[in-house]
Order: C-alpha cells, then sequence, then structure tokens
C-alpha cells in the first residue's frame, strides 16, 4: 500500500513545488508593479519630478486646471516635442507642495493633487479636499513588448470610475453603435479607414483626459466590474498624459484649446449648404448645378468637385482633365459672381509617372506606405507629412497647380488615414522622417494640415482656409479642419450611427462636424433616390444635416435640392429645411465666433448643458445645437419600413429637468423631467427650444452674405433669465484676429420681463451703425415655425448704444 501511494506523494510534492514557483513569481511581479514607491522628490518652477524606485514621474502645473502626469521607468523623460500641445507654458502657474507620511500633495489656486508615496497613483481632489477623479493603486505600466517585429513598449495608465459616472469623447467612429456613454464599454482608437481616434475624454465628475500617445491604442471603459478604466497604447517610453478640470463640460474644452490651440473663423459662407456628388465629371456640369440652384433660388454657399478630375492621369497629378475642364478658372469664376463658393478634393497619394511624385521622391518626401487604388488597382503612395519639407513641397505643388491658380476657396482632404486596408503592419513599420510609423500614423491627418494650413495662410492671406478632412486628431481643430465621417452607407442604420459620433466628435474638443448627408454609397453603387425609402432616408438626414455643425450634400447618385428624384412634396419638406438653415445664420455665426473668441462647442453633447441628470448620459440620439436648440433626428423608417402601418409617427424624447421646453414648431411649452412621445411626420424634426433662449434669426436668403443682418427677428422664449452674444465681423480674411470684430450682449430677466440689449464693443470695416429688432415674445403659434413672424410685439432700432426694452 505504502508502496503504492509514493509515486503518488512524489507527484504531489512537484505540484506543489510547482505551484509554489509559480506564487513566487507572482509575488515577485506584484512586487515589481508595487516597487514604484515615491523615494524622494524636486521642486522645480512648472512642476515636482518624483524620484521612485524604478523610474521617474513627473508632474506638472501647466495651470491651476491644467495638469500633466509624465511616468517612466528609464533613467529620464524623452525630450521630443508634443505634436498635439502647442501651447509653450511660458508664465508658470503658482503651486506649493507639501508631504506627510503617506502622500506629498501638490496644491494650486484649484486644485489638490495628491501623490501616494507606496503606490505613485495620483489622486486629484478640488480645493475642499473632494475627490474629482484618481488613478488606480495599479495606475502607470510600461510593459516590454514586440508589434510588428517592433521592439517597444506597451503604455497603459488606469483610473478608478464611479458606478454613476458617464464618460464621453474619444472622437468619431463611423461604424459603432447607437452606444454614446464610454462608460462600460470598449473602443479601439487606431486610426484607419471607416475608424477614428481622438484621445480625448469628458466626464460626468468635472474633469477631462487627453493622452498624448500617438500609436494605436485602446479605451476599456468596463475593467473590474465596471469600477475602473484603462487607456493602453501599444508602443511608447512613458506615460503622458493632460488633466483638465472643469468642472463644466465647457470649461474643459476651453483648456483643452488652451493647450492644443484655438479653432479659426470659416468664412461665414461656410455655414450654409454645401452641394456635392460622387461624382461631377466636367466643368458643363458643375455650371448646370450652379444654375440650377440659382434660376430655381434655392439657398446654397457651395459646390464641391471630388476626385478623379485628373483622370486618366495618375493621382496626383494635379490636372484638371482639360477635354472634361477646359477652363477651370473660368468655371471658378462663373461660381463667384453666382456667390457660390468652390471646394476642390486633394489627396495626399502620388501615382508613379508624375512629376510631383518624382520631385518628392528626390527630395525623399515619400513614405512607403502604399494604397491600393480602387479605380486603377495600381499600388500609389504616400507623402511623409511628418516631414517638414515634404509638407511644403506637397503645399506649393497643390498652390501652383489648383488651389491658386484657379481660385479655389476650400480644400477636400481626402484619404488621409494613411489608408492602406488591412496592411497595419506595414504602417507601424513604416519609417516617417520624425520616428517609426508604429509611434505616429496616428498623427498622419494632424501633421498634413498643419503643412497646408500654414501654406495656406501664408500664400492665400484674405481668405479664410476650409478644410473638410476624413480623419482627424487631438489638435487639428487649430488647422481650420473640419471632420466628416466618411464613406458611411446609405442606410437607416448608418444614419442612426452617425448622431452619436457627431456628438462625441464635438465632444472630443473638434468643434466642426459632418456626415454625407444620405450616405456616402449603396453597396457600392448610387441608391435610387426616386424610390420611397431613400426619400425618406434623405429627407431625415437633411433634417439632421440642417443642425449639424457643417451642412453638406454628399454621395453616389442625384441628390441635389433641385433634383427630379424627388417629389413635389419631398422638394418641400427639404427646402424648408434649408430656409430655417438660412433664416439661422445669425445665431450659428455667432456660435462660430464663440468656438474661435471663447473656445465653445456648438453641436453639443447633452451632459454639457445638463451634466447632473443622469438621465442624459446614456442618450445617443438628442442634442443640444448652441444654448437653445434641442435637437432629436428621426432615425427610425417610419413611413417605408414593411410593418410601416404599425409605426406611430413619431420618436421618444426625454426634456432634461432643469428647465422648461417649447415645441419650436408649435410654441407649445413643456415641462423638463419627462419622456414624451414627439410627434414627427415626415415634415418635422423634433425640435425644443429652451426656455429662457433668445434666438436671432434673419431674413430668408439664397446665400449666407446675401443681406445684411439690419433687419433680425428676435425670438425671445420666456420662462426663464437667459443671455445671447451676438457675434459680427467682415465675413472673410483673418482681420478678426486683429480685434476686428463686434460682439453685443442680450439679456433676458423673466421676472421684470426686461431685454437688456448692451453698447456694442469692438468694430471693423462695413458695420453696420443702426439695425432694427422686431422683437417676438413666443406663445403658441406666435413666434413659432420657420416663417418670418407677421406681427412684432416691440419694434427697437438699435445704434451701437445700451437699450433696455420692457416686454
Amino acid at each position: 500500500m505504502f508502496n503504492m501511494l509514493k509515486p503518488f506523494h512524489h507527484s504531489l510534492v512537484k505540484k506543489i513545488q510547482s505551484i509554489a514557483v509559480i506564487i513566487s513569481i507572482a509575488a515577485c511581479c506584484l512586487a515589481l508593479q508595487a516597487s514604484a514607491t515615491v523615494k524622494s522628490y524636486k521642486k522645480a518652477v512648472d512642476g515636482v519630478t518624483f524620484s521612485l524606485d524604478k523610474g521617474l514621474l513627473k508632474v506638472l502645473v501647466r495651470r491651476a486646471d491644467i495638469i500633466e502626469v509624465k511616468y517612466t521607468i528609464f533613467n529620464t523623460f524623452e525630450t521630443k516635442p508634443s505634436l498635439v500641445v502647442n501651447n509653450s507654458w511660458k508664465t508658470p502657474a503658482l503651486y506649493q507642495v507639501a508631504e506627510n507620511k503617506t502622500e506629498v500633495t501638490i496644491t494650486t489656486a484649484k486644485l489638490k493633487i495628491r501623490v501616494n508615496k507606496a503606490t505613485n497613483a495620483i489622486t486629484y481632489t478640488d480645493l475642499k479636499g473632494n475627490i474629482i477623479t484618481a488613478e488606480d493603486s495599479e495606475n502607470k505600466t510600461i510593459t516590454p513588448a514586440t508589434v510588428a517585429g517592433i521592439s517597444t513598449n506597451t503604455i497603459s495608465t488606469q483610473f478608478v470610475s464611479p458606478q454613476n459616472e458617464g464618460l464621453f469623447g474619444l472622437g468619431c467612429h463611423p461604424l459603432d453603435s447607437l452606444s454614446i456613454n464610454y462608460k462600460g464599454r470598449n473602443q479601439e482608437l487606431l486610426i484607419k479607414y471607416l475608424t477614428g481616434a481622438i484621445p480625448v475624454l469628458l466626464s460626468t465628475k468635472g474633469y477631462g483626459l487627453m493622452w498624448d500617445n500617438y500609436s494605436a491604442s485602446n479605451f476599456y471603459g468596463a475593467e473590474a466590474g465596471n469600477t475602473k478604466f484603462k487607456y493602453v497604447s501599444e508602443s511608447g517610453k512613458q506615460v503622458d498624459y493632460y488633466f483638465f478640470y472643469g468642472p463644466s463640460f465647457d470649461h474643459i474644452i476651453d483648456l483643452y484649446r488652451t493647450a492644443t490651440g484655438k479653432a479659426p473663423m470659416f468664412g461665414k459662407w461656410a455655414f450654409g449648404l454645401f452641394q456635392s456628388q460622387d461624382r461631377y465629371m466636367s466643368e458643363d456640369e458643375i455650371i448646370s448645378v450652379k444654375d440650377n440652384y440659382r434660376n430655381n433660388h434655392i439657398p446654397v454657399d457651395a459646390i464641391v468637385q471630388d476626385w478623379y478630375y485628373w483622370d486618366p492621369l495618375p493621382i496626383g497629378s494635379h490636372v484638371m482633365k482639360p477635354e472634361r475642364y477646359p477652363h477651370p478658372k473660368q468655371m471658378v469664376d462663373e461660381l463667384h459672381k453666382a456667390n457660390i463658393h468652390a471646394m476642390i478634393s486633394i489627396w495626399p497619394v502620388f501615382g508613379k509617372g508624375t512629376p510631383n511624385y518624382d520631385a518628392l521622391e528626390k527630395m525623399g518626401g515619400l513614405t512607403d506606405i502604399t494604397w491600393d487604388n480602387v479605380v486603377t488597382h495600381t499600388f500609389d503612395t504616400y507623402y511623409d507629412a511628418h516631414n517638414p519639407k515634404a509638407r511644403e513641397l506637397y503645399w506649393d505643388q497643390a498652390r501652383d497647380s489648383l488651389v491658386k491658380r484657379y481660385g479655389w476657396d476650400a480644400w477636400w482632404i481626402d484619404q488621409c488615414e494613411p489608408d492602406n486596408g488591412a496592411l497595419q503592419d506595414a504602417r507601424r513599420q513604416s519609417n516617417f522622417s520624425i520616428g517609426k510609423g508604429i509611434d505616429y500614423f496616428n498623427t498622419y491627418s494632424l501633421q498634413h494640415t498643419k503643412g497646408v494650413y500654414e501654406g495656406w495662410r501664408r500664400d492665400i492671406p484674405g481668405k479664410r482656409a476650409f478644410f473638410l478632412v476624413r480623419q482627424s486628431f487631438a489638435g487639428e481643430q487649430r488647422n481650420a479642419s473640419t471632420l466628416w465621417s466618411g464613406d458611411i452607407e446609405c442606410t437607416f442604420k448608418d444614419f442612426k450611427n452617425q448622431v452619436p459620433q457627431g456628438i462625441n466628435a464635438c465632444a472630443s474638443g473638434l468643434p466642426y462636424w459632418t456626415s454625407d448627408i444620405g450616405g456616402y454609397h449603396f453597396h457600392w453603387k448610387a441608391a435610387d433616390w426616386s424610390q420611397p425609402d431613400k426619400r425618406e432616408l434623405f429627407t431625415r438626414w437633411f433634417q439632421f444635416g440642417a443642425f449639424s455643425p457643417i451642412f453638406r450634400i454628399h454621395g453616389k447618385g442625384e441628390r441635389a435640392l433641385f433634383s427630379k428624384n424627388w417629389d413635389d412634396h419631398t422638394k418641400a419638406i427639404l427646402l424648408n429645411f434649408d430656409k430655417l438653415r438660412y433664416r439661422l445664420l445669425p445665431y450659428i455665426y455667432s456660435l462660430a465666433g464663440r468656438v474661435t473668441t471663447d473656445n465653445y462647442t456648438i453641436m453639443r453633447s447633452l451632459a454639457f448643458d445638463f451634466r447632473d441628470d443622469s438621465k442624459v448620459y446614456g442618450i445617443p440620439d438628442q442634442y443640444m445645437f448652441g444654448p437653445a436648440f434641442m435637437v432629436n433626428p428621426v432615425t427610425e423608417q417610419l413611413y417605408t419600413a414593411a410593418d410601416a402601418d404599425k409605426k406611430a409617427k413619431a420618436r421618444q424624447v426625454y426634456l432634461p429637468a432643469a428647465s422648461k421646453w417649447y415645441d419650436f414648431w408649435t410654441g407649445e411649452l413643456l415641462d423638463g423631467g419627462q419622456t414624451i412621445s414627439a410627434a414627427a411626420p415626415i415634415d418635422i424634426l423634433p425640435l425644443y427650444v429652451k426656455a429662457g433662449s433668445i434666438i436671432p434669426m434673419g431674413p430668408h436668403m439664397e446665400y449666407a452674405t446675401e443681406k445684411p443682418a439690419n433687419n433680425i427677428e428676435l425670438r425671445i422664449y420666456p420662462g426663464a433669465d437667459g443671455s445671447f452674444k451676438f457675434y459680427e465681423d467682415e465675413n472673410d480674411n483673418y482681420n478678426y484676429e486683429k480685434g476686428q470684430y463686434a460682439t453685443f450682449n442680450l439679456n433676458w430677466n423673466d421676472k421684470t420681463r426686461k431685454l437688456t440689449i448692451s453698447d456694442t464693443k469692438g468694430k471693423f470695416p462695413g458695420m453696420l451703425k443702426s439695425r432694427t429688432f422686431n422683437i417676438v415674445m413666443v406663445k403658441g403659434n406666435h413666434g413659432a415655425n420657420v416663417e418670418v413672424t407677421g406681427k412684432a410685439d416691440k419694434v427697437v432700432k438699435y445704434a451701437g448704444k445700451a437699450l433696455v426694452v420692457s416686454l
């Protein structure tokens, strides 16, 4: 018996010994993880450097409410400049340091930053000690890794996350589900075709985070049973992130743009309608589009020439094929005479056999990243946008061949991921002038737009830049960029996905976002827009587009507003929303002024204005458009689905509790804090206006600058106090940067029923010396709907001096 048990005993001992070894290894690993303890610290003008058991931690006080954190396991920090942050932080922020047995506390005028000595984990509190957020005890890690055959390090940062926290931002992911709140879900942050990445996160707890890493990354929002979140980058030598303390979302975005750059003003025309199609094939076709809009008196401000105007020449030739475009400058001039601006698509990709390719190759300005051209099936080459000299040559080529030569007003920057299909490792292994692709490819479009913006500002000084860009990264707003959501399909599912993506793109700090109204393609062909289901889709998408920061039709198939694909009823609905957009230009352009002067956000997650109302956190398809409008797109197929006869022509709308709400179409006043079934017939986008709002509306116009704003209908929605800042400038050029713009404030006191109009501050050439306000107190049908209100409650002449109007 004993002899029989002996082998079993020996086996058991072996297993116990193996388990002991595993436990010992695990303990060592944990000890290594926990070994980053604080040994000493040193104070400097810009912050505090901590020497750890292994490596270094640096807490940089950029401002009283902006903290940068760097961590490395190496002996020194990287010294390379940030591509995202362009603030040089010349003015030091005051702070104090104190310590006790367990932690070191850095105190600014707005924050306490507590560094745990045992774990180096950072806790952020307000001055009263209330926790804003905290790194987890297992917080910042740097782990050796091999990715695509490259020896590097995986970088991670982990935070504690309460159950009731809402998390927003992280850019635009066009194929994403309807989810909007990143609490409890993950997100890939790797820029590629139809996948975006903007590493900016906003929390309803009143803070923002921005990770300054440009490699492929992932956000994990449901760690440890949904009590933690972490950010993981596949490559780097240090953790580097920024903490912004709001607590309001508006202030967080203000701080983000303080760090990364202001968004410049677009020309006023850019807030009107863009007409685009994949693709106009000739000069004659473009002129016919212009004529059809103007002859039918349909408001429009821009017509777009999309790709392959160079066909059959290679991509990158920058030549408009003379047989189809015999007079490019004359064509653009004709658009300008009709008060229509012109945008052209120019790519960062070059086919062999073009002088531009040869010039870039000669100066070392090409990458080894190629795109399998879907038209020619040649492998065409991306230029190196991280190379300053290549950026300069790229701009010079486009300027002299197309942009300045013919007088184009705007640039469509397509295909700037850089997209090379499924060959992601080839991008990682590529050598940009600045370093390996693995460490930089998420910033390709940031550097590409930097080159064209700087060139435009230098060489086309009197015309505001406007770039429509397929991919964006943090900081790209400073390069006059508008992000569009890419080549989405013409389906209700894709439309439904765009709404939260627009909301989260703007919550990431980029103020201007747009989608292809109607979708780009239907199974890679043009949809039949004459069919009832596609008419319904386009109508609903157009309604949403009218309340997007940039208003833009694009895609395969004829879908201009004059198109014969639309029946009379559809045309009337589309024209009504086009007219509404143009009537709202005084409101929209004033908000654009705030974007530039105050770092404002126009398309606003409900958490911007109702952060304390947790019921808004999970709503993916409602948002504020400026301070007044709550927009509720109809993304369900209510009329042409198989079961349409069973569907109510309505959608559920939550009215946030902090306000009363007016139905824009009827003037009906509703209490907040309830979910209603909002009427949504095909001609109605459910729109609600917050009580206390002041909305300036202009006359009906066919283009943005057709009429001066000397006659404004001022709609006041009583029930709460309210204010609005009115902004004007010359509508184009950069004189506003020299202070040549004007503002005045409108303040409504609901108790006294008085409207105060402040003195006008500032001036600019050609500004109005006086204007008329037709003041309308909204009540029921009085002041409702799109049309000019027949009889104002009061008519006031304003000549720039303060007025008080009793109503």
